[in-house]
């Protein structure tokens, strides 16, 4: 036995997962490397000068100096690009150019708000969606109850269409302002939650409850469910323990997908309801031309969607092992 097999452990050993963890490592590698280039490329492709643009036309020329200097923008392209890689793996993403913060401590103190409004979105899309989709499949599978999913069809796909911000400003408009229920802008107190949750979550569980149905009903028709059901057991047991395990993989690639266009959903959103987040701070940095920070809030949204891509993969492979054996 030689020294590089008796170091790989024996469950190890013929199995794919070694290979399939080195190609996601290296495609996420890859894919943070065209992140970070894009994003120290930002500032270049901005026309003019963008410390001019930042700081005012009417800014002193020894100022506009002094914050180019401050920025290494002086330097040449590779040497500001060699620096900037080596900041960003000691954590510093630079200042802001409006307040002077550090653009971590900006970020670190606006993400968690943002974090506040995604997370308990994700769970009311997967809580709502899973559901509604699973009881449709089983109500009009075999062609049955075609009325029934013209309507879910209909509405789901209305539901779907329309963006975000216009279900925000329709809950706002009928809901806080008409009504009352709830708080026009956000708060500490969780009925601020409702709605800027409920904007962003409607349209992803309709997409998601639609994905559902359509594999449930695609496994529904599978020989190991007919199977199932010849040996008569409980039509629960049947759905869910055996049809809808082998449901979940496609519903799971979309949650995923979903989970990170929630990222776009989460700007507009935050603008509506002044929730203090970094959907609203990047918006506040494009209009001031603040280019540190805004590189910084990219860098933030472009990694988190990376990192869970890369979670999906693994919960794929576990779910289903042959998406581990690359394709021929």
């Amino acid at each position: 036995m030689t020294t590089t097999t008796a170091a790989v452990p024996a469950f190890l050993r013929g199995s794919p997962w070694p290979a399939f963890a080195a190609r996601r490592l290296v495609r996420f590698a890859v894919s943070l490397w065209a992140l970070v280039t894009a994003a120290f490329l930002m500032i270049h492709l901005v026309p003019g000068d963008p410390v001019r643009a930042a700081l005012g036309l009417t800014a002193p020329a020894d100022l506009v100096r002094a914050r180019r200097a401050e920025l290494g923008l002086d330097d040449p392209l590779w040497t500001q690009y060699a620096h900037y890689l080596q900041r960003l793996l000691t954590g510093d993403f630079g200042k802001s150019m409006s307040s002077g913060q550090p653009v971590a401590q900006v970020i670190g103190d606006r993400l968690p708000a943002t974090l506040q409004l995604a997370v308990p979105t994700f769970a009311v899309v997967v809580v709502v969606a899973v559901p509604v989709g699973v009881c449709f499949a089983v109500l009009t599978r075999g062609g049955r109850r075609r009325g029934g999913e013209l309507a879910f069809t209909s509405v789901s796909v209305f539901l779907a269409a329309v963006p975000e911000f216009l279900v925000a400003v329709g809950l706002v408009a009928l809901l806080a302002v008409g009504l009352g229920w709830f708080p026009v802008a956000g708060g500490d107190d969780a009925g601020a939650y409702v709605l800027p949750v409920a904007a962003l979550a409607i349209g992803p569980a309709a997409v998601l409850a639609r994905i559902v149905r359509v594999e449930l009903l695609s496994v529904l028709g599978a020989d190991f469910v007919r199977t199932a059901r010849a040996k008569r057991l409980p039509a629960r047991l049947v759905y869910v323990r055996h049809a809808l395990p082998n449901a979940l993989t496609a519903t799971l690639t979309l949650g995923g997908l979903m989970l990170t266009g929630l990222v776009a959903g989460t700007v507009l959103v935050e603008n509506v309801f002044a929730w203090p987040g970094l959907g609203s701070t990047i918006v506040q940095s494009i209009l001031q031309k603040d280019y540190p920070l805004v590189q910084g809030i990219v860098l933030v949204y472009g990694l988190g969607v990376l990192l869970v891509n890369l979670l999906v993969d693994v919960v794929l492979g576990l779910l289903d092992p042959r998406s581990t054996i690359r394709e021929a």
